[in-house]
């Protein structure tokens, strides 16, 4: 029994450490998207976001679903003591990353071209160029990851990622920075091979990530390789076997995710497509288009990043209370799930979405433009983060195909959407920021119903809903009149946004602690939750 608790503890332990180590690199990957975007402008991230989105949808078909699928493998093998099939899935799952990283990373470096002028995006080229071998590089260290997160060793995950973040981060703006000026007279900007310069950081991020898995994985392996060697286990897996399982596992997760990027692809190909054949000119096409990619998709999946992070850290314990037939702690277990996610994701969207204007104008000060997304668009970060938080528990407890069906259904409305709103000259792009959070709407609530049908579990309404948004109502009307209030005292967009976000965060807490919207429970569940819980006893708020 004390063995017992021992496990779920480091388990918990592990799943918020790569939890905390998510939020982190999402918070990069956002901070360094200003900057860029600030020196690219919305036509420049139009253009980094059509050779971005196909690098993404080919790297999910290469390796998005492995390490899931990896770890779920070697920890049922490491369980049974059967350590030379776990080191074999390894080996298998470094193959198979491998050939087809290899595979997809030499075809989008030949067919770039044709690639770039698929997206409607020609001037895109350079973006997909520097890419393709980073297509190979993380499906490596997907298989390493995979490896380690299957030993319950998350700290060489969460640093690798960390790392390449950082790498990311750095060397995204540093490298558009020095080719916006390349080949190009004083005073005017290379725009698509600043673009470039962009993507070419992800390329050198992910060889940072991939040099720490490795330093890592060398540190073990003496360990790994005594293990093998003493192990006696009475059935050995065939390579071939171990492949098509690999597959076979890896593939739903993998179409589940794919079909979310499609939406991203159905947006590069429709919007552009679209608007060029309702009297748009391409480059204004491309410039509303760099509004929709660069601005209303990088600030809306920033908080559903965080959120479904946090809840992550709850998904391996709801898996175990299912096999245990504990329906009560399953039930507990999925309302705190959802609830961290709404108590995150409701202000969230209130916020962006009543600020976000300002909040454009202060992110980035030389491309203003796009604030209207923000204010249509934000309802869409509920549902989303609804969607990926029901997905994450279905595949937690098996039914992995049903995010799937989820996801295709709402691809469908999206691309009807698009036909029929982007075409009204008076929407524009806001027919593809309606049409994304059509798509997100009918994905979450089918995948919740479905859910609540194979789990027989009814959702509290009270807390998971009701809550967040009575508090995130008071938060959205005093942050809204404290911005008009500090902006009419002293003029300045950038002191009125601050200041109005910062009172906002300390309203929602205060309302959601007076009514009871947040308990111990949820910030027990939260990275630092304990200590958190230490300042409000002293302060009696809790």
């Amino acid at each position: 029994m004390e063995e017992r608790v021992k496990r779920k503890t480091s388990f918990v332990k592990q799943a918020a450490i790569l939890a905390t180590a998510s939020i982190l690199v999402r918070f990069l990957g956002f901070v360094y998207r200003v900057p860029l975007t600030n020196m690219i402008g919305d036509s420049g991230n139009g253009i980094y976001s059509s050779g971005y989105y196909i690098y993404t949808f080919l790297l999910i078909l290469s390796s998005a679903g492995l390490p899931a699928a990896i770890s779920k493998m070697v920890s049922e093998r490491i369980a049974l003591k059967e350590y030379r099939n776990a080191h074999k899935v390894f080996q298998s799952a470094l193959i198979v990353s491998g050939v087809l990283g290899l595979m997809f990373s030499v075809l989008l470096a030949i067919f770039a071209q044709e690639v770039a002028s698929f997206s409607n995006a020609p001037e895109g080229y350079y973006c997909i160029l520097t890419l393709s071998p980073t297509i190979f590089i993380v499906g490596i260290m997907s298989a390493f990851r995979g490896y380690f997160q299957g030993m319950n060793t998350m700290v060489p995950t969460a640093i690798s990622q960390i790392v390449e973040q950082v790498f990311n981060a750095f060397f995204s703006v540093y490298l558009a920075y020095l080719f916006l000026s390349y080949g190009v007279p004083a005073g005017q900007k290379n725009i698509p091979l600043g673009a470039a310069g962009g993507t070419m950081g992800t390329g050198i991020g992910a060889v940072a990530g991939l040099l720490v898995i490795l330093f890592s994985y060398l540190l073990i392996r003496p360990t790994i390789k005594k293990k093998v060697r003493r192990c006696h286990q009475s059935y050995e897996e065939s390579r071939k076997d171990t492949v098509i399982q690999l597959l076979k596992t890896a593939w739903p997760i993998i179409a589940g995710t794919a079909v979310f990027s499609i939406t991203n692809l159905i947006d590069m190909k429709m919007v552009m497509h679209i608007l060029e054949n309702t009297g748009y000119t391409h480059e204004k096409a491309l410039y509303l288009y760099g509004q929709l990619s660069g601005k209303y998709v990088t600030l809306t999946t920033l908080p559903v990043s965080i959120s479904t992070a946090l809840a992550t850290a709850a998904l391996p314990s709801i898996a175990s209370s299912v096999k245990l037939k504990e329906f009560k702690q399953v039930r507990r277990k999925m309302n705190l799930t959802f609830r961290l996610s709404m108590i995150i994701s409701i202000p969230a969207a209130v916020g962006i979405g009543i600020l976000g204007d300002p909040i454009i104008q202060l992110l980035f000060p030389n491309a203003k433009d796009g604030g209207i997304l923000l204010t249509v668009g934000a309802v869409s970060i509920l549902f989303l983060a609804l969607c990926q938080t029901a997905t994450g528990i279905l595949q937690g407890i098996g039914h992995i195909k049903v995010p799937v069906i989820g996801a295709v259904l709402g691809a469908i409305v999206k691309i009807i959407l698009n036909y029929v709103l982007i075409g009204i000259p008076q929407l524009n792009v806001l027919g593809a920021v309606l049409s994304t959070t059509g798509c997100y709407f009918i994905a979450g609530v089918f995948d919740v119903i479905m859910l609540s049908r194979i789990t027989g579990v009814r959702f509290d309404m009270m807390g998971t809903f009701l809550k967040p948004i009575a508090g995130s109502t008071v938060m959205g009307i005093a942050s809204l009149a404290i911005y008009h209030i500090v902006n009419m005292l002293y003029p300045s967009n950038t002191l009125a946004t601050l200041i109005s976000i910062l009172f906002a965060v300390g309203i929602y807490g205060l309302v959601m602690l007076l009514i009871g919207g947040v308990t111990e429970e949820d910030l027990r569940s939260l990275p630092m939750g304990t200590k958190l819980i230490g300042i409000l006893r002293r302060f009696r708020m809790i």
